[in-house]
């Protein structure tokens, strides 16, 4: 059990003591801080607005409740989208013209955390500056409630699964026709989230047949909700069954995006966005793209083949988003499955990612395995190291860093150590207690023996 506070907002598990879980207590400790930096930000305007939504989780209607009211009570109007997703609470606040956003979701962590991730008037998540401000307001609880005259008004809105849905649809490089007369049919697998009722919806909209796996918005994830290989198994198999083009999987909030081949093979999440980069790089005629440090050599390849230039980020969708800002790009994203398209919004977007594939397999007219044979071929292997209090992580990188200071390291986020022909990225997790491990290499094996090798040498340390 444990409660996470970063610049990205606060994460912690159901239940528990005070300031070590993520209780009622915290929740509305840190909406105040949160409401009163907000109110800090437009001291000129007499009403603010903040949009909230929240994923299926099973304390997500708690969660909100806390959070609506305790804004409410700091003067702030509320519009509630209910069940939502990451991305269209994102797309929502600049058409609502709010002041900030509050999704309540924990992603990808088992049902048992929730969190509270922030964001500013433009939909785009807080930066590390801002992010700093709301945890010293939440350590200093200074904050200044309303009186009953001036109490914000709650209101809900379940126009936003449409509009968001319409917004994608709209977008110049969504070929709906080709993708409506592909006939395309495709397996979900929503981890009965909200991805359940979205992604479901925006097939629909695109004439394309969908089988509902775990669909149903209820937050009895029925696997690990991270989604990984190895907790694929029963949409594998369904593609398969079914007969399917491919197999769609998103997280609960549904920023990240992984698909199933239709032979039941792992299209791969980190080629979710180098696919669909491919698709817009070759409408546009090139352009750069942005990934962080632990994605793959691969959208680095493809952004070259069109002329385009690649740039690596620092992890953290915050950090990408700044830096595709700064090198003009035209998609990015992470390698987890995260697509940012900046002609809909700079967010991770799996609608968006799921109507661009489509487009870009009805364009293509290939078979979705026939499409992740064309890109290069690099094997990634994910791991981590559990965290107790009395490990010493920086002092782990730094020792890393220094025993392989001969070869091409960064350190601009944990240690990431570029070898001729495979890489390791290995630095500490901003949601869990935890040391992730990525390794890249030209087989898995190779990958996976990396890793293994890394792993040893921490754990000897420690």
């Amino acid at each position: 059990m444990t409660l996470i506070k970063s610049i990205s907002g606060i994460r912690g598990t159901i239940g528990g003591k005070t300031a070590d879980n993520l209780t009622p207590i915290d929740a509305v400790k840190f909406a105040s801080a949160y409401g009163a930096f907000i109110k800090n930000r437009n001291p000129n305007k007499d009403k603010i607005t903040v949009v909230i939504g929240r994923d299926a989780r099973i304390s997500g209607k708690m969660i909100s409740s806390l959070v609506a009211n305790t804004l409410v009570g700091l003067g702030i109007n509320v519009v509630d989208l209910g069940l939502s997703t990451t991305p269209t609470v994102e797309v929502a606040v600049p058409l609502e013209n709010a002041e900030g956003g509050i999704i309540l979701t924990a992603s990808h962590n088992p049902k048992q955390w929730n969190a509270l991730k922030l964001l500013n008037e433009k939909g785009e998540f807080l930066n590390g500056s801002e992010g700093e401000k709301i945890l010293a307001l939440a350590e200093s609880e200074d904050f200044e409630f309303a009186d009953v005259d001036d109490l914000g008004v709650y209101s809900k809105d379940a126009s936003y699964l449409e509009k968001h849905i319409q917004e994608v649809l709209n977008l110049e490089l969504v070929d709906v026709e080709a993708i409506k007369n592909a006939n395309f049919k495709v397996v979900v697998d929503g981890v009965n989230s909200t991805g359940g009722i979205f992604i479901p919806a925006l097939l629909k909209e695109l004439n394309v047949e969908c089988v509902e796996l775990y669909c149903t918005p209820n937050g009895q994830f029925p696997h690990n909700p991270e989604p990984l290989k190895e907790h694929l198994t029963d949409i594998s198999e369904l593609v398969v069954k079914e007969k399917a083009d491919f197999g769609i999987v998103v997280d609960p909030d549904v920023d990240r995006l992984a698909l199933i081949s239709e032979d039941g093979s792992m299209f791969g999440e980190e080629y979710t966005l180098v696919a669909c980069a491919d698709y817009v790089l070759g409408k546009l005629g090139g352009g750069n793209t942005v990934s962080n440090l632990s994605s793959s050599r691969a959208l680095r390849d493809v952004t070259e083949k069109h002329g385009g230039t690649y740039t690596a980020s620092a992890v953290g969708e915050v950090n990408v988003v700044i830096k595709m800002k700064e090198t003009n790009t035209v998609i990015g994203g992470e390698g987890n499955g995260g697509i940012i398209y900046p002609a809909s919004h700079y967010g991770r977007d799996s609608l968006v990612g799921v109507a661009l594939f489509l487009s870009h397999l009805a364009n293509n007219k290939m078979s979705c395995k026939e499409l992740r044979d064309s890109y290069p071929s690099y094997f990634m292997s994910k791991n981590k190291i559990q965290l107790t209090p009395e490990i010493n992580v920086d002092a782990i990188l730094e020792t890393m860093a220094t025993t392989y200071k001969d070869e091409d390291v960064n350190t601009i986020d944990g240690v990431k150590i570029d070898f001729a022909d495979e890489w390791i990225h290995l630095r500490k997790s901003n949601t869990e207690p935890i040391i992730r491990i990525y390794t890249e290499a030209k087989s898995q094996t190779a990958a996976d023996n990396l890793a293994e090798r890394f792993i040893k040498e921490i754990k000897a340390i420690i």
